[in-house]
């Protein structure tokens, strides 16, 4: 079974950054979605990056061009560096990933239920 282990959350101020990291057990880039969600109390939890077989392919809105989502198959290892942090980047930050039946499923088109392994989660918390 694959088990994704999540590290990197912290406490900073606003305008700050950080580097978040997942580590899987074992993983392949080929045929295969990876992404980063977060979640807030009381809301739905939310996909804020996304990689189809290695490579980038979505982010949220909110994010883009201050997040930035990478990854090394080689290492097994899912970054997310998180720069010009604000309040509302709060959240606990999950990493999750999938293998998929056919290498043209769109990795962008999938949602939280369609993730099959999950971390436990990492608690990023930004002040102003």
């Amino acid at each position: 079974q694959v088990q994704l282990e999540e590290s990197g959350g912290d406490s900073v101020q606003a305008g700050g950054s950080l580097t978040l990291s997942c580590k899987a057990s074992i993983w392949t880039g080929a045929f295969s979605c990876m992404a980063w969600f977060r979640q807030t109390p009381g809301k739905e939890r939310e996909a804020v990056a996304i990689t189809q077989d290695g490579e980038p392919t979505t982010y949220v809105d909110s994010v883009k061009g201050r997040f930035t989502i990478s990854q090394d198959n080689d290492n097994n290892n899912l970054d997310l560096q998180m720069n010009v942090l604000q309040p509302e980047d709060s959240a606990i930050y999950y990493c999750a990933a999938t293998y998929v039946t056919r290498r043209s499923t769109d990795c962008g088109s999938l949602g939280r239920a369609d993730f099959r392994y999950w971390g436990r989660g990492t608690q990023v918390s930004v002040s102003s």
